[in-house]
Formats: C-alpha cells, sequence, structure tokens
C-alpha cells in the first residue's frame, strides 16, 4: 500500500506539548493487553488504552494530515529532535485511537533505525493481537505504521 506524506511544514503543526513522552498507563496498558487471556479482555483494553492518549485539538484534524488507507479518520503528526522521532496522533474511532497508542508506544522517541526496523506483524504477533483485526482495520494501522516510517527516513 503506497502512502503519501504530505511535508508537515505544509500543515498547521501542533506545538511540542502534543509529542511529550507517553504517559506510563500507555505502557503499563500495552503489557496488560500481551498479558490477557482472551480477545474480549485484549479488545476491552484496546478500548480503555485510546482514552488514555491525548486528544489532537480539533485545528489539527486537518485532512494534510490525515493517513490515507484507513477506514476510520486518522491523523497523524512528527517531530523530530536530534536523533529522535516522536509522533502524535488521533482518530475518530475508539478502537482505531486504542491501535495508535500501541503502536505510538512501539515507536514514540525512537531512533531512525528503530523505527526502519520495527515489524508490525511480529510486534501485533507479540501481544497476541495477530489475526483478531478485521481486514480493513489491520490495513489501517499498517497504513499508520508506514506513515511512521516514511516520516522517520524523511
Amino acid at each position: 500500500m503506497s502512502q503519501n506524506i504530505t511535508s508537515q511544514s505544509e500543515t498547521l503543526q501542533p506545538d511540542n506539548s502534543y509529542f511529550s513522552p507517553l504517559s506510563e498507563k500507555i505502557s503499563d496498558a500495552v503489557t496488560t493487553i500481551e498479558q490477557a487471556k482472551n480477545w474480549q479482555d485484549k479488545y476491552r483494553q484496546i478500548m480503555l488504552i485510546g482514552k488514555v492518549l491525548a486528544p489532537l485539538a480539533e485545528a489539527y484534524k486537518v485532512e494534510t494530515a490525515q493517513v490515507k488507507g484507513c477506514e476510520s479518520q486518522a491523523w497523524l503528526y512528527h517531530h523530530q529532535v536530534e536523533s529522535q522521532h516522536f509522533f502524535c496522533a488521533d482518530s475518530d474511532s475508539r478502537i482505531v485511537k486504542g491501535l495508535i497508542a500501541i503502536l505510538l508506544n512501539a515507536t514514540h522517541g525512537k531512533t531512525t533505525t528503530e523505527i526502519a526496523n520495527f515489524d508490525l506483524d511480529h510486534y501485533f504477533q507479540q501481544l497476541g493481537l495477530s489475526g483478531q483485526l478485521s481486514p480493513s482495520r489491520t490495513n489501517g494501522l499498517t497504513a499508520l505504521a508506514n506513515a511512521i516510517k516514511q516520516f522517520a527516513a524523511a
């Protein structure tokens, strides 16, 4: 799936507070998802983790920041500090927002090399989420992971 990333210099950019370190609650929730024994418990945690991720202000929910390939609307912004990449994102869907939080947990604050080497399939298999998501959600998640990789490589 090809992904076109619009230069964020062409888009209103969120201030640095949006790119602050992720809440420890997100990391804790990802651990809980990994340890959950059944899909219902994992799904409930995905929904809850989405509530922890800070929402984007409406002013930043613009077309140029949308990730194409997601069934739901999702917005992604990138900020680089030296060799580390930071992201903020949001979605109009609670489950997608939870999946975004899980994805950011693995990529936020990482280096270009770490992000380039990130394997979404392996990560979701490790969390016990492989095969549990609908094809459209899997495609959207792949589009988000590809967008993160493209921003980090730029």
